[in-house]
């Protein structure tokens, strides 16, 4: 068979008028192959003479288990109906039959209104962050993209916990200056699965006063607007950046969303901060009353003075030992308090496992147990000095005259 490039010079030189028994000598082909080639309307294809595979015989009893369970492995199918070939092939042969058996989930094309709801979801940014104590780790950054605007607020969280989740969530709704009538989440353990909030997200909602929308699994259409925005994110935001601290990471992200809301979004063929004023308008008000969030706990200080918050250890002003003490925590700061006054206040440890002590805490530790380790001096009134003799009396030891 002729290649693509001899037939394409063929039908040249024919139609300059070359002859053909020329054209057949000069490519040292037959002249028959010629007058193929120039009587062909497509160029050359091999085409091999179909056969049958040895998927065929297996076919009618694949088929009946699809029937009745669509999601079968390939594998599980493979072992049932006593395959004994290539596993490759059996793949290959199931693939083409599969579609015909799974039910049919079409999915609509979605609008949205202004102020009707914003996406959230986590984005894990292909790259390590440095932390505290030397070592790096991929970290979540929680993103919330306004769905009829389009508008992206988002920063790095610590964890995927539902504490910091929150916190994280109030610090972004704050961002926006009102709060969406719906939050759509994915199946996120820290938010809630199957319909259920984790603890703590319910009260939060009704706070803010908007709806909490659990998706179903397999449902990426209904949340597309922000998978989008985290996609564009690795290809635009990422490339040639590195960060020393998760803060550096948020200020970068922070300046790089301020220049991102002003493009121009093609599927709505506007800039987000053109179509925010209307977003805005549309959703509610943020609440009037202050949130309390973040992490919170209630503790008898031991003689040790730490106190824990997550896998990370904080000192405690040692002089509240043995005292009930209550134990709070942001995205920033870790604070302790005892009878309302606060007694610690570090910055968060973003690192794991980590012991973080105050110098002036290891001071107060050290007086105290120097002022525990001397003795007691017992002070002895006037009052309690006797003479002896009273006792030998008092058993009979000596008359009252004296003698023995």
């Amino acid at each position: 068979m002729i290649t693509l490039e001899d037939w394409a010079l063929i039908r040249r030189l024919a139609a300059e008028g070359v002859p053909k028994a020329r054209i057949a000598e000069r490519l040292g082909i037959s002249r028959t192959t010629v007058l193929k080639a120039v009587r062909s309307d497509s160029p050359p294809q091999y085409e091999r003479t179909p056969t049958e595979s040895s998927f065929v015989a297996f076919e009618p009893r694949v088929r009946a288990l699809l029937a009745e369970t669509p999601d079968m492995p390939a594998t599980v199918l493979a072992e049932r109906v006593g395959w004994t070939g290539s596993i490759t092939w059996f793949r290959a042969g199931v693939k083409q039959l599969r579609p015909e058996f799974r039910p049919i989930d079409p999915a609509d094309r979605l609008s949205w209104e202004p102020g009707d709801a914003a996406q959230c979801d986590l984005w894990f940014p292909p790259k390590k962050i440095s932390l505290e104590d030397g070592t790096a780790k991929l970290l979540p950054v929680l993103v919330i993209t306004a769905a009829h605007s389009r508008f992206v607020v988002g920063r790095m969280i610590p964890t995927r916990t539902t504490e910091d989740l929150l916190l994280g969530s109030w610090e972004l709704i704050q961002q926006l200056g009102r709060v969406p009538r719906r939050l759509i989440w994915d199946n996120e353990g820290g938010i809630g699965r199957a319909h259920r909030p984790a603890a703590g997200v319910a009260a939060f909602m009704g706070t803010l006063a908007t709806k909490l929308v659990l998706l179903p699994p397999r449902d990426p259409e209904s949340k597309g607007v922000v998978e989008r925005r985290n996609g564009w994110f690795e290809t635009s935001f990422m490339p040639g950046r590195s960060f020393t601290s998760p803060a550096d990471f948020n200020t970068q992200f922070t300046d790089w969303l301020a220049k991102a809301n002003t493009r121009v979004v093609r599927t709505i063929r506007a800039a987000p901060t053109s179509r925010l004023d209307a977003d805005r308008a549309a959703m509610l008000p943020l609440p009037p009353i202050p949130i309390h969030l973040g992490w919170r706990n209630s503790i008898r200080l031991g003689r040790d003075y730490y106190v824990r918050l997550d896998t990370n250890d904080y000192s405690v002003d040692p002089t509240v030992i043995g005292r009930m003490v209550d134990v709070t925590a942001d995205l920033e700061r870790v604070k302790v308090r005892a009878d309302g006054r606060v007694v610690a206040d570090h910055a968060r440890v973003w690192a794991r496992g980590t012991t973080v002590t105050d110098p002036a805490h290891v001071e107060i530790a050290a007086r105290l147990r120097k002022q525990f380790q001397q003795p007691r001096a017992v002070a002895v009134g006037d009052d309690l000095i006797r003479d002896l003799a009273d006792y030998d009396r008092a058993f009979g030891l000596v008359t009252g005259d004296g003698n023995s």
